[in-house]
């Protein structure tokens, strides 16, 4: 017999989203059972009853399934209830004090990038937006940060779907335009805001992978015109890319969490 087929009953549903929470795209019942080998009964029940109860939800009218609003949330707390908050904290600290600049910590949410931590600059001239705030994907360094993350398939169809609303000039309001850039983003390993938010602010994100390479946060620091540029930003690229390194590394360490 399979070894997976003797996956105890008490750890079958977190098993079932293990798999799916490694997977970039929604996945049917069946697809999820690939990995486990369980009865196929047993997948779609459980299956079912995630998703009556929260946890899962469907992907459009489809019978693929994905974690929902509910299950981000246990797994956001998870993160910041835990000693790996404090860790975090303190390489955002210490990024802060390097580019001299707010710092945020942006993870994916249903409306656009919420911030999930921050580290404001002492600057008295600072564009302020408190932790829990969230920003459009279309036209912030963090939303296409995560949009480049994205396979070309999903990409297409998250961008069939989103509001190209026109936040300032610069603002990307053609799906085309923006994909473009992704594609430049996705080439040079970041992405940028050039006023295209706020104007007057500019901002730099690079992806923060969990321990199997999957996308999950923005690590981003942004700042005004009058004293930042796109190009004096990158001049910090490897300080945030060594960032997003030990961020991955605190995370899921052994006995991290």
């Amino acid at each position: 017999m399979d070894q997976t087929t003797r996956i105890p009953t008490n750890l079958r549903t977190l098993r079932i989203l293990e798999v799916l929470g490694s997977s970039e795209k929604p996945m049917t019942a069946t697809e999820i059972n690939a990995h486990l080998g369980l009865p196929k009964q047993t997948v779609h029940r459980l299956c079912k009853t995630l998703e009556e109860d929260g946890f899962l939800t469907r992907y459009g009218t489809s019978l693929k399934f994905q974690a929902s609003r509910r299950l981000r949330r246990l797994g956001a707390g998870l993160l910041n209830h835990s000693h790996t908050h404090v860790a975090r904290r303190q390489i955002l600290v210490g990024v802060a004090k390097e580019v001299k600049e707010t710092v945020n910590f942006a993870v994916p949410a249903d409306d656009g990038m919420r911030y999930a931590d921050r580290v404001e600059t002492d600057w008295a001239f600072r564009v302020q937006l408190p932790i829990g705030s969230s920003v459009p994907f279309h036209c912030t360094a963090s939303g296409k940060c995560f949009l480049k993350s994205l396979s070309e398939t999903a990409q297409s169809s998250l961008l069939q779907t989103m509001r190209f609303e026109q936040k300032t000039a610069n603002t990307h309001s053609d799906p085309d335009a923006l994909l473009k850039e992704l594609k430049l983003s996705q080439d040079r390993g970041y992405a940028v805001d050039n006023e295209e938010f706020i104007d007057g602010m500019v901002a730099i994100a690079v992806p923060v992978y969990d321990d199997v390479g999957n996308f999950m946060a923005a690590l981003a620091f942004h700042g005004p015109t009058q004293r930042l540029s796109l190009d004096l930003a990158a001049e910090h690229l490897e300080t945030l890319k060594a960032a997003s390194e030990k961020l991955t590394e605190a995370m899921f360490a052994e006995g991290a969490i």
